[in-house]
């Protein structure tokens, strides 16, 4: 059973009568509330939807997804609508501050440590839940300390230096807590993720195969971001190995692997049977998706496909409205070379054309196309419903972070280039793996290493990544016909035209959380 369906079944245990039936109140503490299994199970059930997760959840069809803020920072994605949210604009022309951009940042802020609470509640109280046996109480805190984990993540590459929380509230004494180093939050993180990797007995399987739940992949794959994300800037600590190690997990697991292109007699790329269109049409995702999104019509259906067509095609599709929430802007595309990279052709990670039943075509700047689903978009069944999944993580993105962590503290090993050139080969269709392979061997750590953040760029568009890797890497990727140059992100002219400067690297704390809370100071610059 998906787990979305057991998230609300979990929440349905009263007749009509028991629900009018008035009752006086109480309070009940924690360590009441875990009495029994079921408890537990559902106290780490609640954090699938809430936290890191629910940034790809939440927002409609003219903010677009919380996670988006990221990409807009960055300058290369559009949304048609920012009108009406003017934290975007504010985001895509750098003069975010505090109050201007309070509603989004408060959301960041306030979701990640509500996921954080209720993940120190479960960590606290499960292990003395009677009913569980340990092996029980070891996946369970797996799953809640990889919460607390990804969480923390959030928080730390957002806004540098963030409160430590690590048992319950409960208690109003020392509720408000200062700010803890960048330092000190990575090293619970990375504990956190220890446990749920080593310790956890957590499924060596795909998380689709497994109920939708947590599994040692799963785990592995944030762990491997984690570890190569503070191997870079700020921290520059020397985590690249570790960051392969984890990396290697997911690999050798064998739960994971890349969906191929689809060939005709003649070795060619048939294009509706490609890779990508395969991942659209959902085939591949128990094996393509490392972290998958979970959507379930009734329950929490996916808005993705809204966003795959301009609000002038609104009246040709099902839905009420459509948007273009997450358009590249050409200084985005120009990373693709057209002649060469199978996912800038139209009808694979994006599409710009539009043909009705009378064989009548409009054209329209590029929309993502991975998120187009045909039965929702113009179907009979369940129109304008869909459960199409989006990643959170994904199989070549293991692949490239284990590329690059490789070639860091190894070298350019041929194991590096080879899962370079997995990722690719596929998107480089009309070359051969060999051809790739021979190309990339020769080049330098460095020369190498840029190449997997142009890969990242081009391959996880659509996973949000591009910010967080501009951060990290203190890099902009300067772009022509599909050649990516990195130079210096601070001093550099975003596409918009306004200038990064150091202060943006971080994001400011929101204006309610420091009034909330006199023991926070805000980031420098703002």
């Amino acid at each position: 059973m998906k787990l979305a369906i057991l998230l609300l079944l979990g929440g349905v245990g009263y007749s009509c009568s028991e629900f009018l039936e008035e009752q006086p109140r109480s309070s009940a503490s924690l360590n009441q509330f875990f009495t029994e299994p079921a408890h537990a199970e559902n106290a780490v059930n609640a954090l699938y939807r809430d936290g890191a997760p629910a940034l790809w959840m939440n927002g409609g069809v003219y903010s677009g997804r919380s996670i988006m803020y990221g990409p807009y920072l960055s300058g290369f994605f559009e949304n048609n609508y920012k009108g009406q949210y003017a934290y975007i604009g504010f985001a895509q022309q750098l003069q975010l501050n505090a109050i201007n951009s309070n509603s989004i940042l408060n959301d960041y802020w306030s979701q990640m440590y509500r996921e954080i609470s209720r993940a120190n509640n479960a960590i606290k109280y499960i292990p003395t839940t009677p009913g569980l046996n340990d092996a029980q109480v070891d996946r369970l805190l797996g799953e809640a300390r990889f919460f607390r984990a990804w969480a923390y993540f959030m928080l730390v590459r957002h806004f540098g230096d963030v409160p430590l929380i690590t048992e319950p509230y409960e208690s109003t004494n020392d509720i408000y807590r200062a700010r803890s180093s960048s330092a000190e939050v990575y090293a619970l993180i990375v504990q956190d993720l220890e446990f749920a990797v080593n310790s956890a007995g957590l499924a060596n399987t795909n998380m689709v195969s497994n109920g939708y739940r947590v599994s040692r992949p799963a785990a592995a794959a944030l762990l491997a971001d984690v570890q190569l994300t503070r191997s870079g800037f700020p921290l520059q600590n020397d985590n690249y190995a570790a960051a392969a190690d984890a990396a290697r997990l997911v690999i050798n697991s064998g739960a994971h692997a890349l969906a191929q292109n689809g060939r005709d007699a003649g070795g060619e790329v048939v294009p509706e049977n490609s890779a990508y269109n395969k991942i659209r049409r959902q085939e591949v995702i128990a094996t393509e998706f490392v972290y998958p999104i979970e959507f379930a019509i009734g329950i929490a259906g996916s808005g993705y496909p809204a966003y795959t067509y301009p609000v002038t095609l609104t009246s040709q599709t099902n839905y009420g409205i459509t948007n273009q929430a997450y358009e590249p802007r050409d200084q985005f595309l120009a990373m693709y070379d057209e002649d060469e990279d199978l996912r800038i052709q139209n009808k694979q990670l994006w599409h710009n054309t539009y043909t009705d039943e009378d064989g009548n075509t409009t054209s329209f700047r590029f929309q993502p196309y991975l998120w187009h689903d045909d039965q929702a978009l113009f179907g009979t069944t369940n129109p304008a419903n869909s459960e199409l999944e989006v990643a959170a993580y994904t199989y070549a993105e293991v692949l490239l972070i284990a590329a690059e962590a490789i070639a860091r503290s190894e070298g350019v090993t041929a194991e590096a280039v080879d899962y370079l050139t997995q990722v690719r080969s596929r998107a480089y269709y009309r070359q051969s793996p060999d051809e790739i392979s021979g190309a990339l061997s020769g080049l330098s750590v460095q020369e190498f290493v840029e190449e997997v953040w142009a890969e990242r760029n081009r391959e996880l568009a659509l996973n949000f990544k591009i910010w967080f890797d501009m951060i990290r890497t203190r890099k902009y990727p300067e772009a022509t016909d599909g050649a990516i140059n990195f130079v210096d992100l601070i001093g550099h002219k975003s596409s918009w035209g306004p200038v990064f400067e150091e202060k943006h690297l971080l994001l400011p704390l929101p204006d309610q959380e420091l009034q909330r809370n006199a023991e926070l100071n805000q980031n420098v610059g703002y």
